[in-house]
């Protein structure tokens, strides 16, 4: 126990030089100073100097300081011993476990965590600061694993597919044809996505994703992502609308980064909207200050369960996403993620299978821009593809 000891013998040594230099002070003013005042004021009382009283007297002054100052310095220094070995065991308990727990995660543990203590504040801060880097250590740990095991369970797949087409061009089992052509085109194009998606998923959740955010317009915004959706919505037969006020609510954000969310969520929507379907945008101002953008569709709605993980990396569900139908199964996380580096939100519900689903996006707005979306001013509604007449639902 070296360190125990050092520590010790230094509060130690510090309240002895304290001690020493109490008593010296003491003992020169005792003895060169109150002499002299005790000897003017025993002739003030009529004491004829010199005299034995006088003698006598003066003689008891300086011997009871002596005995005074020879009971005060081992009391002193018992004192001196027993605060020292008391502070520094109280502070040595809460060092000994930050001790243990930083040589627990030096070596990989990071779930260790150190109690607070009562060592006083700075002692507190201390290993409070120690949990927070732990916490943090262990959140980086987990998603360096759950990395892992996503990319190995995400790249399997592909892997195994072209893995087995080689194999058979090489037997001369398969021919070189398109049919074998677009397997593999669609299987690296697959292993493609994924491996951007990670990247993305993983910078936004840490912070780390550049924002080129510029003053946009919401309803242009909205309307471009629709367009750009709406090739693939004419093809499956699901109707698509818009329906946003023009030119009254502006926010700030990356439209590049905007636009793969909103084609995250409409792709998201057309997934898992039959034909003859609708889905529908939806914008509108909430309070002073933030406006809420809803993708609402038809189509097979979700689970109370689903909807506690539908944003979770690589989560599935019955009616979740399928890793069959062409997504990676990290498009909503990537979503989120994005939203909240723009300081909003984007949240899910649903009534239950078969009902539908609604995804809320809420954006603030910019502060010298938060006029209401004028009620007098009736909303311009766009119907981008109706493959059937089907009644627009309203957000």
């Amino acid at each position: 126990m070296k360190t125990e000891t050092s520590l010790t013998l230094r509060f130690l040594a510090a309240q002895v030089l304290v001690v020493a230099i109490s008593l010296l002070v003491a003992g020169a003013v005792a003895s060169l100073v109150g002499p002299p005042v005790f000897h003017d004021h025993m002739l003030m009382t009529g004491q004829p100097d010199p005299s034995l009283e006088l003698f006598h007297a003066e003689q008891a002054y300086r011997d009871a300081n002596l005995i005074t100052l020879a009971v005060a310095l081992p009391t002193a220094l018992i004192c001196a011993l027993i605060a020292s070995l008391w502070l520094s065991r109280r502070l040595r308990t809460p060092l000994q476990s930050l001790t243990r727990a930083a040589t627990s995660v030096a070596a990989g543990n990071y779930r260790v965590r150190v109690p607070a203590g009562d060592a006083g504040p700075e002692v507190t801060t201390l290993a409070q600061a120690f949990n927070t880097m732990a916490d943090r250590l262990e959140h980086t740990e987990d998603l360096r694993r759950q990395m892992l095991s996503d990319l190995a369970h995400e790249m399997r797949t592909p892997v195994s597919v072209l893995s087995v087409y080689l194999d058979g061009l090489e037997d001369g089992v398969v021919d070189w044809d398109l049919a074998t052509h677009t397997v593999m085109a669609e299987q690296l194009t697959r292993l493609t996505r994924l491996v951007e998606d990670i990247d993305d998923v993983s910078r936004a959740q840490e912070n780390q994703m550049d924002l080129d955010v510029t003053e946009e317009d919401l309803s242009q915004l909205l309307h471009a992502t629709a367009a750009a959706a709406q090739e693939s919505y004419v093809d499956k037969g699901v109707g698509l609308q818009v329906e946003a006020a023009t030119g009254t609510a502006r926010v700030v954000v990356d439209p590049q980064r905007f636009g793969q969310v909103m084609g995250n969520l409409l792709t998201n929507a057309l997934r898992h909207t039959p034909p003859g379907g609708q889905v529908t945008i939806g914008a509108a101002r909430r309070g002073a200050d933030s406006v809420l953008i809803k993708v609402t569709d038809t189509g097979d709605g979700m689970t109370a369960d689903q909807l506690g993980h539908i944003f979770e990396r690589f989560y599935r569900g019955d009616t979740a996403r399928g890793r069959d139908n062409g997504g990676s199964g990290i498009g909503l996380t990537i979503s989120r993620a994005l939203v909240e580096a723009h300081g909003g939100t984007l949240t899910a519900t649903s009534s239950g299978p078969g009902a539908g689903s609604i995804f809320t996006i809420a954006l603030p707005l910019l502060p010298e821009r938060t006029a209401l979306m004028s009620a007098d001013r009736p909303d311009e509604t766009t119907i981008l593809t109706t493959p059937r007449n089907i009644p627009h639902r309203g957000i």
